[in-house]
């Protein structure tokens, strides 16, 4: 989690404001515009602006702007769209209003003035200084990996065909002294080609795994300060609302895959037992020990220690999901039976399993749509604060919101991603208990890919053509239950709650994305995984060092310039190709972390 929230929170809209008649020229930062208003009326007026993201949210005063042709500027954020007006400060009347998406450095006018075939107020728009192209450092970014990328891929090519065509002119050379017995040379090597055991480690999931895991270090290091690549305010989708979900999910289909292992060495259940009791417990004491705060924050504060936390997530859905495989996950269907349920056994063997999953999903409908909060709606899901007409603004997350404070008080996360566009005062946690219910759920959607992969092993068509059934069932899902919008749906599409449509829609993608990464590495072996493979067969040591040295040099320096994206997003790519270099370096000295 980032640090600087409460910064950000004082810069997000409203940053600076002139006096009257004043003329504010500040060095524009990272999405941030000046807009300046002109008054030519004899009237003084006040301006309000809220922005399209933030639902149904209260009109806020942004400046006022005295009459006589004075002028008055101020720096808005330039990340969402902003609907603005101008209102009369005597009768209080609407003159005009607006919506805009304003361009990052650009310099606006607004000329409030009598017009004269209307003989009514009106406001004229124009552009002093055109914004500058704030995706430029982006695309340049992508251009080069891609380039990178290329050089990795042409290279083992080109050294192939150099050491071919140096191997062909040694045997040229040579003459036939190898004429006599070519059957008998090459029939030793393709004897040790055929028995050179074949990995049955699939090689798809690790890097599953490690793409999330580098996506989350990246994200967790600023994403070039661009807002899509940061948390969604509340409600709808950004980049950095992928990562964890897809974590969870390679969760779930490593532990059918690990416990089936282990079940074939002959593993006990009390040595299954002792050995998830042993795992969830250190992930829990990693993430509530050190990773609970940061050295800028200064000593450890009793009255702010945040309980909950990912890492202490990760274990709890770890446990339970290694509990639902240990008791109710080691079956298999008897040698030479057929039985009638053979094409849906995935799902039909295991039916314990999906009866626990099933009440813990109804238990989450039931606490989050009809629980009754105090002086909330029930089942509310909205952000509080500002949004909703400003009728609810103490009651962000609904019932997950109150069962967490009843719980933890103020020991939780303390800058929610709605405190800055909502100005919500309560603490919110996204790691809270009715999140960690639906956190299960994906983290099962991640067990039935592996039970899929387990049930039609070595039957790579059917096994693509179940995870592609999955992902058309879960994404219908998720359609019907957000209608395809980010705030009108039954159960809107929210990492926060992770609401039943986020875990719906994020295990479409999941199931996506391994069947894509299985049939390109696994099927065709067309791409070994790297490099996200290294820091997917080390994502604990990864994670945990991320989170631990985050802020120190050479993964982050103090910025020379707020100006635009380019250093921030060096940054960014620096410390985590740095993290991925680590994890390739481990990777070659065969150390990898276990817990």
């Amino acid at each position: 989690m980032e640090r600087s929230a409460p910064l950000r929170a004082l810069a997000w809209l409203l940053l600076l404001s002139g006096g009257s008649g004043g003329r504010v020229a500040p060095g524009l930062k990272m999405d941030q515009a000046l807009l300046t208003f002109h008054n030519q009326l004899t009237e003084e007026l006040q301006v309000l602006y809220t922005s399209d993201y933030c639902y149904k949210c209260v009109y806020q005063p942004l400046l006022a702007v005295k009459p006589n042709n004075n002028n008055t500027s101020v720096v808005v954020s330039t990340r969402f769209s902003l609907s603005l007006r101008v209102d009369s400060q005597v009768g209080g009347a609407t003159l005009c209003r607006w919506s805009q998406t304003y361009g990052e450095g650009g310099r606006y006018s607004v000329r409030i003035q009598v017009s004269e075939a209307a003989a009514q107020p009106s406001c004229t728009h124009a552009v002093d200084t055109p914004p500058r192209n704030a995706h430029l450092p982006l695309l340049a970014a992508a251009l080069s990996l891609a380039l990178l990328a290329l050089c990795f891929v042409a290279a083992p090519y080109v050294y192939r065909r150099r050491c071919t065509a140096q191997c062909m002119k040694a045997v040229s050379c040579q003459g036939p002294q190898y004429s006599l017995d070519d059957d008998a040379a090459e029939a030793p090597e393709a004897e040790l080609i055929a028995a050179k055991p074949k990995s049955s480690r699939l090689l798809s999931l690790d890097t599953f795994r490690g793409f999330a895991l580098t996506l989350m270090v990246f994200v967790n290091y600023g994403g070039g300060g661009y807002w899509f690549f940061q948390h969604a305010p509340w409600n709808g989708l950004t980049v950095g609302d992928l990562v964890m979900p897809w974590f969870v999910f390679v969760i779930g289909t490593s532990v059918v895959l690990a416990f089936r292992s282990m079940q074939r060495r002959g593993v006990s259940r009390r040595q299954l037992l002792r050995k998830i009791s042993w795992r969830t417990v250190v992930l829990v004491l990693l993430g509530f020990c050190f990773l609970n705060y940061s050295p800028r924050d200064g000593p450890l504060s009793w009255s702010w220690l945040r309980v909950p936390g990912v890492l202490q997530r990760l274990g709890f859905t770890y446990f339970v999901l290694s509990l639902l495989q240990t008791f109710w996950g080691q079956k298999e269907i008897p040698l030479g039976a057929t039985p009638w349920w053979e094409p849906v056994q995935d799902v039909v063997l295991y039916w314990p399993q999906w009866l626990i999953v099933i009440l813990l999903e109804t238990l989450w409908l039931c606490l989050t749509l009809l629980m009754p909060v105090p002086n909330c709606p029930t089942g509310y899901l909205g952000a509080g604060g500002i949004g909703d007409d400003g009728l609810y603004p103490n009651c962000t997350g609904g019932a997950a919101g109150y069962i967490d404070g009843w719980m933890f008080g103020n020991n939780m996360y303390r800058y929610p991603t709605c405190q800055e566009l909502y100005r919500t005062t309560q603490p919110f946690d996204p790691e809270g208990l009715l999140g960690t219910i639906n956190s299960i759920v994906m983290g099962f959607l991640g067990m039935q890919a592996g039970k899929i992969i387990v049930s039609y092993k070595g039957k790579d068509v059917r096994i693509l053509c179940r995870f592609l059934a999955w992902a058309v069932l879960l994404g219908i899902s998720a359609a019907i239950l957000s209608k395809c919008t980010r705030d009108g749906g039954f159960i809107p599409v929210n990492k926060n709650l992770w609401s039943l449509s986020y875990v719906t829609c994020m295990g479409c993608s999941s199931f996506l994305l391994l069947g894509a990464m299985y049939y390109v590495i696994d099927v065709k072996r067309w791409w070994g995984g790297q490099p996200f493979l290294y820091p997917g067969m080390n994502s604990i040591f990864v994670y945990v060092g991320h989170s631990l040295l985050g802020f120190y040099f050479p993964f982050s320096w103090e910025m020379s310039s707020q100006h635009s994206h380019w250093e921030l997003l060096f940054q960014g790519l620096w410390a985590t190709g740095l993290w991925v270099l680590v994890s390739y370096l481990l990777f070659r000295k065969s150390f990898f972390l276990k817990i």
